[in-house]
């Protein structure tokens, strides 16, 4: 074989290094280089499973694993393949964590914050605590505030790695049989709650209680339950919370900005390549920012169908939310002094909304307030 068929069936990567080997003479007589062709991953091809903590039937929440799936094997054509899988269909809806802790499965798409019964840090490490941060403050914290180290090292813990993969913004307060005028009217009331936020609900007087999203119409119907939450309006309607209560409440105080993540067993990751290790990291990425984009699109028009059919949308009272926030600093004061690790997490988180909190206030509350007032006076 010649030098002339040689370089042709190298393509522009190798072209270089044999040209380097070559004298000036051979140099000069090669001919020019092709251009550079996209980069392919050539890695060996990997298998994972990924178990949801959500619904297929919630297709934006439980779609964030969808996207993740596509992106990871459209950019390594098709060589890591994640297959997905929704509640139950592998493990329980909450027996998702421990699966991907023991190696059951490769990885998981929760919140952490469903599991603080394990340590309450897990709590902070999704921003899932009541008048936490925001949608955009926790992706903020997360990625440039020193959010991604601090919550890592709370999963190393846990055998697990984890990657922002998800947000669903400030969430609704939820749905109640009756109306709430004020603290004394949540007396006694059984509220559906996710994660941590029953700690500060059960401390305002109210009963809370954890069960997955399939459960909660149920439970509702046949009164197991006075009122419940789940995400907002796009997700409430789906599960058909408005044909069982009537008053729809705002704002979901105990989940600002609840972010979800993937999960992914640390063995398993560790066994990646350089190349699919970015890649998992930035197809969580691109399913993190998806997910909150799909939710401000859709939640709007939800909500106007859900006031036109007869919901009635409800500001919680100045003194419920007032009595709420200093129940849940109650509490952080209490796990302060006896969690380091949650302390840890708190203060830095804490310390980082402040400032957020100023220059929210100053640039975007102030911004939406005038516009909101541009839509009440019909010019927008």
């Amino acid at each position: 074989m010649d030098r002339r068929s040689i370089i042709a069936g190298t393509g522009a990567v190798g072209v270089a290094g044999l040209l380097a080997a070559c004298g000036p003479r051979e140099q000069a007589a090669a001919p020019a280089a092709a251009p550079a062709a996209p980069a392919v991953i050539t890695g060996e091809t990997v298998r994972w499973r990924l178990a949801s903590t959500f619904p297929r039937a919630l297709d934006t929440i439980w779609g964030a694993a969808e996207v993740f799936a596509k992106a990871v094997s459209d950019a390594t054509g098709g060589k890591f393949q994640v297959s997905t899988h929704p509640a139950g269909e592998l493990v329980p809806a909450m027996g998702v964590f421990d699966a991907a802790q023991a190696g059951t499965i490769e990885a998981a798409h929760t919140a952490t914050y469903f599991f603080f019964g394990k340590d309450d840090a897990l709590a902070l490490a999704n921003g899932g605590i009541s008048f936490g941060l925001n949608g955009r403050q926790m992706t903020s914290w997360f990625f440039e505030g020193g959010g991604l180290a601090l919550s890592r090292e709370v999963l190393d813990t846990f055998n697990l790695v984890n990657f922002a993969m998800g947000n669903t913004g400030v969430q609704m307060g939820g749905w109640f049989r009756k109306e709430i005028r004020n603290p004394a009217d949540l007396q006694g009331v059984r509220f559906r709650a996710g994660g941590f936020a029953g700690r500060v609900l059960e401390r305002v007087g109210m009963v809370p209680l954890a069960m997955p999203a399939g459960e909660i119409y149920q439970a509702l119907e046949r009164g197991t339950v006075d009122g419940a939450e789940f995400v907002g309006p796009y997700d409430d309607e789906k599960l058909g919370f408005h044909r069982v209560a009537p008053f729809y409440y705002y704002p979901g105080f105990w989940e600002a900005g609840t972010q979800l993540d993937l999960l992914v067993n640390k063995a398993a990751f560790n066994a990646l390549s350089p190349e699919y290790k970015a890649i998992v990291n930035q197809a969580a990425t691109l399913a993190h920012t998806t997910m909150l984009a799909r939710y401000d699109a859709l939640n709007p028009a939800a909500l106007k169908r859900l006031v036109a059919g007869g919901t009635r949308l409800m500001p919680f009272p100045r003194s419920v939310m007032d009595t709420a926030f200093r129940a849940a600093h109650s509490l952080y004061e209490e796990l302060n002094a006896t969690n380091p690790r949650w302390k840890k997490l708190y203060d830095h988180q804490i310390a980082f909304r402040r400032d957020l909190v100023m220059w929210h206030g100053l640039a975007e509350a102030s911004f939406d307030s005038y516009m909101q007032l541009q839509g009440r006076n019909n010019r927008l």
